[in-house]
Formats: structure tokens, sequence, C-alpha cells
């Protein structure tokens, strides 16, 4: 008995101790412990997602690549794929699995000695630990600690949430952290649409996701798959059916490549994630969940890249071959020495090395390993470019253009019924040194529909169309006139087109603005000054109704922000960009109301919560609406009105007849409404077109990012209004035609073109006319000269001011 006592007694004591040794090291290690409860309010890294109008996705930003789903979203077949392979205990044990750690245990100490890593049994819990708390050291310390926490975060926490936790945070490959990025990167799905083997290959992923590509590694991960589908089964989750249809799929994985993703936006994403960044900062854009609905439209975007590409490529045509992109020797391996020589990957042309010239042909090795042959009838435009964008003679054969050895850009010939091309047949390209932007917009809203920064991304990433500051030469002169008929001048108000020189101070010599043409043509009505882009006419209408009128315009609506109050301004010679002129041309199409330009609709956080909206009006009846057929609610309008709706009608009206019998008349054969007003400056420099529909404003700029000239004969009437017209003509395809809005009190008459007068019978040249009540003219005696401006001091041009020559030939 006493014996028993003893060993009784030993035995106690040894618990005692042991379980004096455990507190200890629970006391030991549980003192510096990160702070378990911080997981409550856990808001993990999430990437920013950036949609079109129509929903596509057009971009993402973040560090990690993560979608957040709560674990009332996440379906259970997810869930159990996890459980069944990483922790089948889970629901039932308290933070660690015991008889999986003696396992584990065994298993080291048979180890001891081999060399190979210890092998672990943690728990989901202590993977949520592990990942959140503390590091990836192998280590007793850590396992111990990992132990610790894992205990206390069961008692804190459901097991819900735990789960949460872990199945959001997990990297499993392919740079995506948490289910619901994995499954759109692997299988291009949304959680609730993943079958059970696809599940079950996301359950496989935790224990080695680089091991485990479905294409690099795919019997591996096949394999490790049908492993998962095997404890599901076991533990009860699945069928046996469902595990033998599961085990029999394909593993097929693919890269996003959704229809409901848009790749095209470049130039348009980036201008959002700037001003992201400038509205949340980085740590938001990249860490911080945002949903933002853009106001892109990806048809009119697509739009938008073809004809800047195309209307880039025409005008560098024109102005002849610069050469090959470099040299490589061919007399080894071709392909590989082609390598080497980078082109832009967002560009739609191939890569291709000269090989020989095969009489006039040229045949080519295409960096896809390919060979073919370049046509000479495919060369005949290269001829040599000279400086000031002039080309040299003809080309008579195929070295005039390229030899062995050239590294040149190609596109493959398309095949049509009257002239077969071969598949090898290619053209050659250029890339053009010449770029441009392009904006179109909603007038009405400011809503950016499409944007175009130049022809490469990838080539520069300045931004033409938001970035580039050029002087927009007689795109401006709409603003000037605005201001006249606000003034009370009418559309067939005469203005006198004559010589016209004014003195700009000491030293400055004089200044002699003169038309394009070279000519003067007497009174002509203010229209003309418009259709026919007049410059002397409309310096003397600045003159008369004051620069600073014309300044106020021009910043009210939002041409530039500060512009000096010298006449040469008159002429364009302000800089401004392409967004903010073709934002100042919406305000004239829709009635000379005040719209800002804006690339985002609406913003939501990580929770859905709505945090920026574009659209602020109040509206009580919009809420928790069902849509029934029943008319909509009217919103408030409260735009501020910039000018008399009558006077930018007749703008309007006046721009139309731009394209009707104007610098514009390329466009008049267009089956729909259009206005709209070319701009080319001095030396032409930049061209320009500018114009709107009465539900659309486009503007286009063309011109060298160094400011050099597009050569003698190039202007806003061949650079830019070309690409205008094929973004117009496409846009509009399958939209009714309405006519511009007409406001109360405009009266339309009929009227001579010439004089400005009502039509009288037996008159040739008559077009309608839009006037004010009481301002329709019975003569027109009275020709504005603009005052005396020989001195320099007459009117407000502020002549003696320095520095105004420059722009004099702006047209």
């Amino acid at each position: 008995m006493r014996i028993f006592l003893t060993i009784i007694g030993v035995f106690f004591l040894l618990a005692v101790a042991g379980g004096a040794c455990v507190l200890g090291v629970f006391w030991h290690f549980g003192q510096d412990l990160p702070d378990y409860t911080q997981l409550a309010d856990y808001e993990p890294e999430v990437m920013t997602r950036v949609h079109a109008g129509d929903g596509a996705l057009i971009a993402e930003y973040a560090k990690e690549k993560r979608v957040f789903v709560p674990i009332e979203q996440i379906p259970r077949k997810v869930m159990n794929a996890f459980v069944a392979a990483e922790d089948q205990n889970f629901w039932t044990h308290p933070g660690i699995d015991f008889p999986s750690v003696f396992r584990a245990a065994a298993t080291n100490i048979i180890n001891i000695g081999s060399g190979r890593r210890p092998v672990g049994a943690s728990t989901i819990t202590q993977q949520v630990a592990k990942n959140f708390l503390l590091t990836n050291e192998v280590s007793y310390d850590r396992k111990i600690k990992e132990a610790i926490l894992s205990f206390r975060i069961e008692q804190a926490f459901t097991k819900q949430h735990i789960l949460e936790l872990y199945l959001n945070e997990i990297y499993l490959g392919r740079g995506s952290y948490g289910v619901a990025a994995a499954a759109l990167r692997y299988f291009d799905k949304s959680l609730d649409e993943l079958t059970v083997a696809e599940a079950a290959y996301l359950g496989a992923l935790p224990k080695a996701p680089s091991n485990y590509d479905p294409v690099r590694d795919h019997d591996a991960a096949k394999g490790r798959r049908d492993w998962v589908v095997g404890r599901m089964l076991d533990e009860g989750y699945i069928t046996q059916a469902e595990a033998t249809e599961a085990i029999a799929s394909p593993l097929i994985g693919q890269n996003r490549e959704s229809v409901d993703y848009y790749a095209h936006a470049d130039y348009f994403a980036e201008e959002v994630r700037r001003e992201l960044v400038d509205r949340y900062g980085e740590n938001a854009l990249y860490n911080g969940g945002l949903s933002v609905r853009t106001s892109v439209e990806p048809k009119l975007q697509t739009i938008a890249n073809k004809v800047m590409y195309d209307g880039l490529v025409a005008y560098d045509r024109r102005h002849g071959w610069r050469g090959p992109l470099g040299k490589i020797d061919i007399s080894g391996d071709w392909k590989k020495a082609l390598e080497t020589v980078k082109t832009p990957g967002d560009v739609p042309w191939l890569k291709a090395v000269i090989l020989n010239l095969d009489g006039n042909d040229a045949v080519i090795g295409i960096e896809n390993g390919k060979q073919g042959t370049i046509p000479f009838a495919e060369m005949k435009w290269a001829r040599l470019w000279q400086k000031g964008q002039t080309v040299g003679g003809a080309v008579g054969k195929a070295s005039d253009v390229v030899n062995p050895g050239d590294v040149v850009m190609v596109e493959p010939m398309k095949a049509d019924d009257e002239d077969k091309a071969s598949e090898n047949t290619y053209s050659l390209q250029q890339i053009p040194n010449v770029n441009g932007g392009l904006v179109a917009m909603d007038p009405h809203t400011g809503r950016v529909l499409a944007m175009s920064g130049g022809f490469s991304h990838d080539l520069s990433k300045f931004n033409r169309a938001t970035q580039a500051r050029r002087q927009p030469g007689s795109a401006f002169k709409p603003f000037v006139y605005l201001a006249a008929l606000d003034s009370g001048f009418t559309p067939s108000s005469l203005v006198l087109d004559a010589p016209f020189v004014i003195d700009q101070g000491p030293g400055q010599g004089k200044w002699k603005p003169g038309n394009y043409s070279g000519k003067f043509y007497g009174p002509s009505t203010l229209r003309l000054g418009i259709e026919l882009s007049r410059n002397l006419m409309t310096v003397r209408l600045a003159q008369t109704i004051g620069m600073e009128k014309v300044v106020n315009y021009a910043e009210k609506f939002g041409v530039v922000d500060s512009m000096p109050a010298v006449l040469s301004m008159s002429l364009g010679a302000a800089e401004t960009t392409v967004l903010h002129l073709t934002n100042a041309y919406s305000e004239l199409v829709n009635g000379g109301k005040k719209v800002t330009p804006t690339l985002i609709d609406r913003i939501q956080d990580r929770r859905g919560k709505v945090i920026y909206r574009r659209d602020d009006r109040p509206c009580a009846e919009c809420q928790d609406v069902v849509y029934n057929g029943q008319t909509p609610p009217e919103l408030p309008d409260n735009r501020e009105q910039l000018a008399d709706p009558a006077s930018a009608f007749q703008i309007v009206s006046i721009l139309e007849g731009v394209i009707q019998r104007g610098t514009g008349r390329r466009m008049r054969n267009l089956p729909f409404p259009l206005a709209g007003k070319t701009g080319t400056t001095n030396d032409s420099r930049d061209a320009w077109f500018v114009g709107f529909t009465p539900d659309l404003a486009v503007g286009v700029y063309v011109g060298f990012d160094d400011n050099r000239s597009l050569g003698e004969r190039e202007q806003g009437a061949s650079a830019a209004a070309p690409i205008f017209q094929e973004f117009m003509t496409h846009a509009m395809e399958g939209v009714k035609a309405v006519p511009f809005r007409t406001p109360p009190g405009i009266r339309m008459v009929r009227v001579n073109a010439r004089t400005g007068l009502p039509a009288q019978s037996g008159d040739s040249n008559v077009i309608w006319e839009a006037f004010k009540p009481g301002t329709i003219p019975q003569s027109n005696d009275n020709v504005i000269d603009g005052g005396s401006p020989g001195s320099g001091s007459s009117g407000s041009s502020g002549g003696s001011d320095g520095g105004v020559s420059s722009p004099s030939g702006i047209y």
C-alpha cells in the first residue's frame, strides 16, 4: 500500500511539475505576443478595381491581388475543400489538433539526423496566427507562440470569423491573395461559379502554390486536386457521384481574359489613377479596395484608339520614310538577334528583319519565326523623309527603302475578293514620331467618354489630351465671337476684313496679322469670319469689344486659367489642352451651361459604401424605387449659365456653317447634324479640330512633342479633321440623329449669305440664320473696323506689351 501511495505521489508531483512547466512556458512565451484582438477589425490589403461605364474592368491597382469576400458569401464547397485538405478537425478542436501534433512529433523524432525539414501539424487557426501576427521563421519558439495565440484566438472569435480571415488572407499563387482573387486568376470565375473540382484545386494550393501550377505542373496539380476531392468524400462533404465527376473533369487553368475586361484605355486609366492618388493617397489606391465606376465607354474608346492610330500613320506616311528601326547581323541566328531590338507592345504590328531582296520584293524574317515577303507595291509610299517634313523622289526599287539586316515593322496584308494576298505577304509600316490627343465628352454632363493621349502608351506615358499645353489657333475664335454676340452683335453684323497693323511699343516692332490666304475681303458678315476663319476680322472684332471681355469668356469657359489681355490672344495664342478646349465647346452646344470634365462617376469603399458621386444633386424620389415604366423624376439643373443661350445657339449655328461651307466642308455629307472648327497655329506647329453633334463633343489635336512644324501644307483641316471625321462617322453608327436644340426666342430667317440681310427674290446664295428677338437687320450700313489700332493704344489689346509678334501667323 505504501509503495502504491508513493507511486501515486510521484505521479502527482510529476503532473504538478509538468503543469508548472507548461504554465511557465505559457507565461514566458506569452508575455510579449502581438495583440490578437486586432483580428476583430480585419481590413486586409484589397485591390482597387476600376470599371468602365458599362461595368467592364479596365484596371486593377494593388500590392496584393485580393478581393475580400465575407464568410457568408463564400460557398460551402469552397470552405469544405480547404477544411478537408488543411484541417479536418477544424470545427471541433480548440485551436490545436493534438492527435495531429503527436503524429508530427513522432515523424520528426524518426527523421532526426536525416536533414529533412521538420513537418508540422498546423491547424487553420494556427495558420491565421502565423500569417497575421507572427513570421514564417521555422523554430520551436515560433510554434509555441503560435499555439498560445491559437488558443486565445479560438476563445475570442467564432470558427466562421477565423475561417473568413484565413480564406481571404492566404496566398494561393500567381500573385493571388485569398480565394476570390485565386478563382478569378485560375478559372476566370467568381466563387459561386466554381465547380467541386475547381474548389478542390484551390484547396490544394496552400501546401505549395508554386508546385501545383495547372499549366506548368499539370500532372502534379491534378494529382493534388484529386487527393483533395478524395478528402472531401471521406469527410462526407460530397457524394461519390460528385467525387467521380470531379476526378474525371480536366484541370484547365486560364489567365483572366473575360469578356468583361477591357484593356485598351491606358491613357484614360492612368488619368483615373492620378486622380485617385490625389484624392485619397497611394495607400487607399493600392490597399483600400476601392470600386471605381468611370465614364469611359469601351465602344467609343476603341474607336478613339483606332482613328488616332490611323490618322497619325496617315500623316506620317505623307512625310516619308525615316529608315529602319535598327540593323542586326543576319549571318547567324537572325531570330535571336531580332529579339534584341525592342518595340512597343501595344502596337499591332510585327517586328521583322530584311533577309534579302528578291527582285523588287523584300524577303523578311518575322519575330514569330516565320518568313514572308514585302511586295514592292507596299514600299512605294516610303519616299525618303527630308528636313522640313518634305519627301524625296519616287521610290524606284526596293533597295531605295530597305537592305538586308534592316529591322522594320510589318503588318499582315488582308486578302479581299479582287486581290488574294498570300498568308506570308506583309506591308511595310513605320512608327510615327508625330503624336496627338483626342477627347470625347457628353456635353451636357462633362463625362469623358473616350480619351487617347497618343500613338502608343508603351512608347510614351505622356498624355497629349490632358498634359500637352498647346496653342489652339483658330479653334479659339468662337469664344471671341460669342463675346461679341453677347455684346449686341448679330451673325449678320459686318466686320472689315482689311490690313491691320499695331505698334507693340518701343523696340518691339509692329504686329501685322494676316489671313491664311494672304488676301483681304472687305466688309464681311460675322458668320463668315468663323466659317472661313478670317484672322483680320477676328482681331478687329476683339479690338472693338475689348480684350478684357474676350479674356473673361476664355477664362469662364475654362479654355485657359489666365490669359493676357493682348490682341494676339484673340487668334488662339494662349495655350490650352484638348480636354479643356473640348469641354469649352461642350458649353457652347449645351446652351452656355458650365460643365466640369469628369472621368469618375462613382467610388465605393471596400464595404460598398458610396464615398464619391459625380452627380450630387438631391433626389428624394430616386430612393428605393422600382421602375415600372413611370416618368423619371426631374432633377434640378444647377449648372451655372455662362452665356446667353441664344448667343450660344447662334455660335452653334455658325459652327454648323463651318461644316457646310467653311474649313470643315469635307464633312458636310455626314448624315447627322455636325458643327466644329479647325485650328492651325504659327508655322503649322499645332493642328486642331474641335466640334460636336447635339449630344457628343470631340476634340482632336495633332503635333510634335518638340513643337516643330508639321510641314508647310499641313493644317487642322488635313491633319486633325480626318481623325475627327472618322471618329464621328463610327461613333454615330446606329445613333438616331437629332437636330441642334433651339432655345426659346430664336427666330430662323432666310438671309443672303454674303450680305447677311433677309433674302430677296432672285437671291441664289441663301442660308438660314438665327436671330434674337428684334435683331433681324433691314440694312447693313454699319461696318466694324476695330477703331484706330495703329497707335497701339486703342481698344484694350495691350498692344504695347512685348512678346506678341510670334503668333502673327496663327490661322
